[in-house]
């Protein structure tokens, strides 16, 4: 490659050119649809890997299928010009003579990501994507080379990708940190770019509600996100208050809802309950792990539980075994109850009329959060328009332990003092918790 001339077919757009010449290790790209983001970023990542031999860089989309569909092809064309550059179909990978490569993946199946070291990441569409993929998989695969990440998307409400954008727009992270030094941000509305024509842009708004318009041209993060069942109940659950800090309450004990995975993900649900107000103080998620891995969950969690209720298929025997998974969790000291079998529309409705009991504790359940504002319907392609069923990735473990909570009535004995603790009408759970009662 020494001395070797290769022309690129790539012109960056003026708009793009601050993040190609940023230095900063952490770039946020917020951008309206056909702003050419993957494209640049696609390119952003070709320019490095060619300019330091032997480094390994990825492409991360939403699904497997999407990074095929989307990045593929764009990253063939602007590849093919380099003499030497071969591509891998089976494994989504460019190689360069200079023994650098990029390769394309899906979060859909983070542990293809897992072991391998990166010089940098590009996260295209990441509010669609689990916000653990880069603190637990992603981040200590950069560690070794410093390598630097880009988070490409357009807003789909106030989930983890606006908080990411939120910390390179102010500069300061939710610890109240200046970390300006690191980050770098950049927004980009159809005003900004001016690559649709007025006239398409005219003719997109007779065809597409407001708050789509605003979403996808203007990137709004405030815009409802279409199809998302809680998306009002989320909004209200701000304005009141209701998901700030929520502390642990030692004097009360703490019920745990499942959606309880076989071969798929585990998510646990922490609640503790003040006659009609219902506290989630905690939530965890895990793949891959058996029952005993979540008993050490709960006994390192520390909580003094009252009960654990699990799907009703946890009743069912396995056959290799005889044994139910309520069997087996009872041989590990965990005694499920067995959440009642409604429908997931009956369900759906049980949560939405429920959620306004709820009080969330923002900094255990950002998780949680952030997959509750993506659970939304499913789209038809064929038909155009939502099924009358949820949309299942990432986003379903916690939405359907949160139904199971909904749906179980009985959680809750008659005879439970109704009361509500004078500090809810002094402004909401205490910010500065005494030390000696809660944790």
């Amino acid at each position: 490659m020494a001395g070797t001339h290769v022309v690129i077919p790539y012109a960056p757009r003026t708009h793009f050119l601050p993040f190609h010449e940023s230095t900063k290790r952490w770039s946020v790209i917020v951008a309206h649809r056909r702003s050419g983001k993957t494209t640049a970023c696609i390119n952003h990542l070709q320019r490095d890997a060619l300019t330091v031999p032997n480094s390994r860089y990825a492409y991360i989309a939403p699904t497997y299928k999407q990074a095929k569909n989307i990045a593929w092809d764009i990253i063939k064309f602007y590849a093919k010009p380099v003499p030497g550059a071969e591509f891998n179909e089976s494994e989504l990978t460019v190689r360069y003579p200079n023994g650098s490569r990029i390769t394309l993946y899906g979060a859909d199946n983070p542990d293809s990501l897992r072991g391998i070291g990166l010089w940098g990441v590009v996260f295209d569409e990441y509010s669609q994507q689990p916000s653990n993929i880069f603190s637990e998989i992603i981040r200590p695969a950069l560690a070794d080379h410093s390598g630097y990440a880009v988070w490409i998307g357009t807003p789909k409400g106030k989930n983890d990708f606006w908080k990411l954008y939120e910390v390179a727009r102010t500069g300061f992270n939710e610890k109240g940190e200046d970390v300006s030094k690191d980050w770098f941000p950049l927004l980009l509305t159809v005003d900004d770019t001016k690559v649709i024509p007025d006239a398409e842009l005219a003719d997109a708004r007779t065809t597409m509600s407001e708050d789509e318009y605003l979403q996808e041209f203007m990137c709004s993060f405030e815009a409802a996100i279409k199809g998302a069942y809680y998306a009002s109940q989320l909004s209200k659950a701000r304005a009141d208050g209701r998901i700030s800090k929520v502390p642990y309450d030692e004097l009360l004990p703490v019920s745990t809802w499942w959606d309880l995975g076989i071969g798929d993900s585990t998510a646990i649900l922490f609640f503790q309950n003040y006659g009609k107000e219902w506290r989630l103080i905690d939530s965890y998620e895990q793949s891959g792990e058996g029952l005993a891995h979540y008993a050490k969950v709960l006994t390192e969690k520390g909580y003094f539980y009252k009960d654990h209720w699990g799907p009703h298929d946890i009743e069912v025997k396995e056959l290799g075994t005889g044994r139910s998974r309520k069997e087996i969790a009872a041989s590990l000291g965990i005694k499920f109850k067995v959440a009642p079998k409604l429908s997931i529309e009956d369900g759906i409705n049980a949560v939405r009329m429920r959620f306004s009991t709820l009080w969330i504790d923002e900094e255990k359940n950002s998780e949680f959060l952030h997959c509750i504002s993506l659970y939304r319907k499913e789209w038809d392609d064929k038909r155009g328009e939502f099924k009358n069923a949820p949309f299942h990735d990432f986003t379903s473990h916690y939405a359907d332990a949160l139904r199971y909570w909904a749906v179980t009535r009985d959680a809750q004995p008659e005879d439970t003092p109704q009361y509500r603790p004078a500090w809810l009408d002094q402004g909401g759970y205490p910010q500065a918790p005494r030390a000696d009662i809660w944790h």
